[in-house]
């Protein structure tokens, strides 16, 4: 979420000029089933967040906050209802509701219901999301994906690939900038 705020404010101006994709998809799960999923009243979730995350999300005037959905859901379904969402053409939409709800409303993604209900509230048919992810429509291509980020070696979130560049973790401005810059000069060589 707040990658993609840093992104939307570095490329506000280039992006008419640059063939920018609108989001970022780079997608792994951290810690894929059997490895336990991270819980926020652990010492290691807030001291995070109270060293690295907030500090960056009030520069940014990003609200967000330490969810506390205990354990953290896995993502897989989030992912498959990114790929029923992409197909409607509505990705973008249905990832910043995602993202809004577990970091700013706490609600727990890992609930196909919450789920259903943010793809109504990105312009989607719950109902038909709900039922691709009961009968697992999606599950193959999420499991591509995962092999993908593996074969990319994405290991950080996020992972952000602009031209030729690669950032791992949150870009800074100045990162942003230069990549958008060697982009552009790429796409007019």
């Amino acid at each position: 979420m707040i990658s993609q705020c840093r992104l939307d404010q570095e490329a506000g101006r280039p992006r008419a000029s640059v063939n920018l994709p609108r989001r970022i998809a780079a997608a792994p799960q951290l810690r894929p089933d059997p490895v336990p999923t991270l819980r926020p009243e652990d010492p290691y979730l807030p001291a995070v967040w109270q060293r690295s995350v907030y500090p960056l999300a009030e520069r940014l005037g990003q609200k967000i906050t330490l969810p506390t959905v205990s354990p953290q859901p896995r993502s897989a379904l989030v992912f498959e209802g990114f790929a029923f969402a992409s197909d409607h053409g509505r990705g973008h939409e249905y990832t910043l509701a995602v993202f809004n709800a577990f970091f700013a409303e706490d609600r727990d993604i890992g609930d196909i219901e919450v789920l259903a209900a943010l793809a109504e509230a990105a312009g989607l048919d719950g109902a038909a999301l709900r039922q691709a992810l009961q009968d697992g429509r999606y599950r193959a291509r999420h499991a591509e994906a995962l092999r993908e980020a593996e074969a990319q070696q994405i290991k950080a979130v996020p992972t952000i690939v602009i031209g030729t560049t690669r950032i791992e973790g949150m870009p800074t401005a100045e990162g942003l900038r230069n990549a958008l810059q060697s982009l552009a000069a790429e796409e007019q060589a």
